[in-house]
């Protein structure tokens, strides 16, 4: 599995949003971009990262960021994710895992878990910040949103 680096440009992808909707890389370029990784849909953990991302949602957008969430959950489970904790931004379906394989996302707990990892990416498309914590769920808007500052 390679592993993108700071400097790497964004890769590229073709992967369906919450309504279905296909988006690719390109759709995502010209203003800084918050993608993150998580495990599943409606665990208690992944819950409390999107609600957060949610809560600071205003925040990012006035720092020109848009923020985006992926893991392998379909789009009609994304849908119903979004809808039941009013999520305003976008959740891409990986469910065959290829964009986790061409980030390097790693595993946890002995590769049973899908690894929980921030990339902060600006206008141009190149990674300027990386943070994993599969435990500290809400520690990956803080890391996003200094990142971003630093970067204003």
């Amino acid at each position: 599995m390679s592993k993108i680096s700071l400097g790497d440009s964004l890769p590229a992808f073709r992967l369906q949003d919450q309504d279905g909707q296909w988006l690719t890389e390109q759709d995502f370029l010209g203003q800084a971009l918050v993608l993150y990784f998580y495990p599943k849909d409606d665990t208690p953990g992944c819950t409390a990262e999107a609600c957060a991302f949610r809560d600071q949602f205003e925040v990012f957008t006035d720092l020109g960021a848009k923020v985006v969430g992926v893991s392998a959950d379909g789009p009609e489970k994304h849908k119903k994710f979004a809808s039941k904790h009013r999520l305003p931004f976008r959740l891409l379906s990986d469910s065959k895992k290829e964009l986790r394989k061409k980030f390097g996302v790693p595993g946890s707990l002995f590769g049973l878990l899908p690894g929980r990892v921030t990339y902060i990416f600006n206008a141009e498309g190149k990674l300027i910040h990386e943070f994993s914590s599969q435990f500290n769920a809400v520690q990956h808007i803080e890391e996003a949103l200094d990142s971003l500052k630093k970067e204003a």
